[in-house]
């Protein structure tokens, strides 16, 4: 999965297509992501601790991956992402880094 938490993305399938919004948390085993203020539920929760009057509460739900386009920064299009290998210049080891395929900048 080359999407990771932080990442600004638009969704290009769906309800909510043309959303755009930043990763919460990934679910790499299951091929998805929750997405800030994307894919909305309403959940209607008992009073506990947390919460003390209950009620309903509105949560994302997870979103499939294929269903999200990572947006380059330099152009805020969305864009595909490639990998690079490059070597680092205090270490001497080698790092893979993301690129963006429209722009070639490391994201």
């Amino acid at each position: 999965m080359k999407i990771r938490k932080n990442d600004n993305i638009i969704v290009i399938a769906g309800n909510a297509k043309g959303s755009t919004g930043k990763i919460l948390k990934v679910f790499p085993k299951r091929n998805r992501v929750i997405v800030e203020g994307v894919n909305l539920r309403k959940r209607h929760t008992k009073p506990n601790q947390s919460n003390p009057q209950g009620g309903i509460i509105e949560m994302e739900a997870p979103i499939e991956v294929s269903n999200v386009m990572l947006i380059d920064p330099k152009t805020n299009e969305p864009t595909r992402i490639g990998s690079k290998i490059i070597i680092d210049d205090k270490t001497g080891k080698k790092k893979i880094v993301r690129v963006s395929k429209t722009s070639g900048e490391m994201l």
